[in-house]
């Protein structure tokens, strides 16, 4: 079960998390999106902004019409209660309350997007990660589509920027703030709750043993909330790389955190891992302090980044975490999971890519790697 899940978080990370396609110029992060801070979000219009590709993106007034070609972008504008004026979505995006009302206007792993259908709903704009080609882009500006490229999202304040920015250019800044406010709470306040305690050790399973590098943003969740990402240790030179099955074992991580689609939460917690998998060989394994998080969550870079951190921070450190009483609203399903159990999402939709085989897992993972040292 374990697998088919791992095989999707990767397929994710390819669509929302990789480094740019050839040929376009990564912006640094705090020029690629918005460097206004939560209180002073102008949401005028019209609005121009450079986006990673280097293009002056002007959006003439507040759009009615937004398609969005990867999840995380549509993950974001439903935070934002800006989902009725989402008219077109991925096919990774069926998770979302609705989304199955909205045209999908993508397909296959890495997406590639059906120009004519996009152009065919008239979007006043599109929201894109940077996986998507320049040529896609190019024809889309060509018929005089509005085209925001997003550059990757490698650390927790990238997403709030790139949060802000969705909210700026949708016409959403209010609702941005106040996401945005929401999240910087929960971060300090899980950084305050397991301040000073001891780091154990944590691996985090993408599948075939690839995994989040320290300097990602997946790599900071499991920092800031209080765990030590044993990859900071593998003088890895990808941001996102597979260990070897010795180095894992000789790290013997007290800690796994595996990821599953909603459907599949709530089993025992050593049933994510496969049978002949060398994770079976681990401490962490051994005591079942094996964290399950949605993969929806802890593999788009979108504000729901911040249920999985609260999750690993009460599984790392459930006195210190208790004791701090450190929540800043009341605690969902997901975050009153513990290390051993896992409640069973309400929203339960099936996620496209479930029951890859373990070989395609290894090409996307080689896939990933070979972008991301592009």
């Amino acid at each position: 079960m374990h697998q088919a899940a791992t095989v999707f978080g990767v397929v994710l990370l390819l669509l929302s998390a990789v480094a740019p396609a050839a040929g376009v110029a990564a912006s640094p992060a705090g020029d690629a999106v918005t460097n206004a801070s939560a209180q002073d979000l102008d949401c005028s219009f019209p609005v121009t902004k450079e986006d990673a590709s280097g293009s002056n993106v002007t959006v003439v007034e507040e759009p009615e019409r937004v398609v969005t070609l990867n999840p995380s972008a549509a993950q974001t504008m439903w935070e934002l209660g800006a989902s009725d004026k989402v008219v077109g979505v991925s096919q990774f995006a069926g998770f979302l309350d609705g989304a199955e009302d909205r045209e999908v206007v993508t397909s296959g792993s890495p997406s590639s997007v059906d120009v004519e259908q996009v152009i065919s709903l008239d979007p006043d704009l599109v929201l894109a990660p940077n996986t998507i080609n320049n040529e896609t882009v190019a024809q889309l500006r060509d018929a005089n589509v509005t085209v925001y490229r997003f550059a990757a999202a490698s650390s927790i304040e990238d997403i709030y920027q790139k949060t802000e920015t969705i909210g700026q250019l949708a016409g959403e800044c209010d609702s941005a703030e106040s996401t945005v406010t929401e999240m910087r709470d929960r971060v300090e306040t899980v950084e305050a709750a397991v301040e000073g305690e001891e780091k154990p050790r944590v691996f985090y399973d993408m599948g075939d043993r690839y995994t989040a590098g320290p300097n990602t943003f997946i790599g900071q969740i499991i920092s800031r909330a209080g765990g030590h990402n044993i990859a900071a240790d593998a003088n890895a030179t990808t941001a996102y790389p597979q260990l070897s099955a010795e180095f894992v074992v000789e790290q013997d991580p007290d800690f796994l955190v595996v990821s599953a689609q909603p459907s599949q939460l709530g089993n025992d917690s050593r049933s994510y891992i496969a049978e002949d998998s060398i994770l079976r060989n681990t401490t962490a394994f051994e005591e079942g302090n094996i964290v399950v998080v949605n993969t929806n969550h802890i593999s788009q870079p979108a504000p729901r980044v911040v249920e999985p951190m609260t999750q690993m921070a009460q599984a790392f450190h459930p006195e210190a975490y208790a004791e701090a009483n450190t929540t800043t609203q009341e605690p969902t399903a997901t975050e009153t999971a513990t290390a051993t159990q896992t409640t069973t999402e309400t929203t339960g939709t099936t996620i496209p890519g479930f029951g890859i085989p373990a070989a395609v897992v290894a090409a996307l993972g080689a896939a990933l790697i070979a972008r991301r040292s592009s």
